[in-house]
């Protein structure tokens, strides 16, 4: 079983495309929780009210997060599947198949390394009339092998995308689920703990894509500040 996922994840890149997901939709969760926060926030300092009652915060929190994953669940999965049967068609288009059984690539329309790595086989533009059999149950083999991993893919991405956000917004929650009323401490440390996974997230893509960690860390901290203070700036 481990050895099909690691095929289907290398036949669709799985692993990056989650991690672009992940990525992305962690940040975006954290990010839609944090402006619900500020609202709150607001809401003590502007009243002058000491605390606000935490399962008001919690609840709607759980219910952004919720919607969230849902969207990205039936969202995904649907693109995905969208695109996977794009690629699939274009992948048919450059493979010219006629009657007799000859196969032909297409090297002007067509990048054939391309196919290779789409196909994980080697094309052989001048194939022998003995081996043409042969060939055709292999090719049938590699399209139900290739179906298959999209749409294992498919599945594997839509829980990624719907996932991810859930839990980039259910973590700001916690330290409301520890105390039954929120005062102004508990809002800081909530802001505190979405900066700190803003700045992971950050680590995470410097390593990954080789470049400044600290360059990536900056970029990602940017639309927290702008968020706090414009939220701050119209909630006021």
């Amino acid at each position: 079983m481990l050895e099909k996922i690691k095929l289907y994840a290398k036949i669709t890149n799985l692993w990056a495309i989650g991690r672009r997901y992940f990525v992305n939709n962690f940040y975006d969760g954290m990010l839609t929780v944090l402006g619900i926060l500020l609202g709150f926030f607001v809401l003590i300092l502007k009243e002058d009210q000491p605390s606000i009652e935490s399962h008001l915060v919690i609840l709607t929190g759980i219910g952004s997060s919720i919607s969230m994953l849902i969207s990205g669940l039936t969202g995904s999965y649907l693109s995905e599947k969208a695109e996977q049967k794009k690629i699939k068609e274009e992948l048919n288009r450059a493979m010219v198949i006629n009657q007799s059984g000859d196969e032909e690539v297409g090297r002007d329309s067509v990048d054939v390394k391309e196919i290779e790595k789409a196909m994980l086989i080697k094309i052989n533009h001048n194939v022998h009339s003995k081996t043409k059999v042969r060939l055709r149950k292999e090719e049938k083999k590699i399209k139900t092998l290739q179906e298959k991993a999209e749409n294992f893919t498919s599945i594997i991405v839509s829980i990624i995308n719907g996932g991810s956000p859930f839990l980039g917004g259910i973590v700001p929650l916690i330290p409301f689920f520890l105390v039954s009323s929120a005062n102004f401490s508990v809002f800081i440390i909530s802001f505190l703990i979405i900066l700190f996974c803003i700045i992971l997230l950050g680590v995470f893509l410097g390593v990954v894509s080789k470049e400044s960690i600290i360059k990536n860390i900056v970029q990602m901290t940017f639309a927290f500040f702008i968020t706090v203070l414009i939220s701050i700036f119209l909630l006021r």
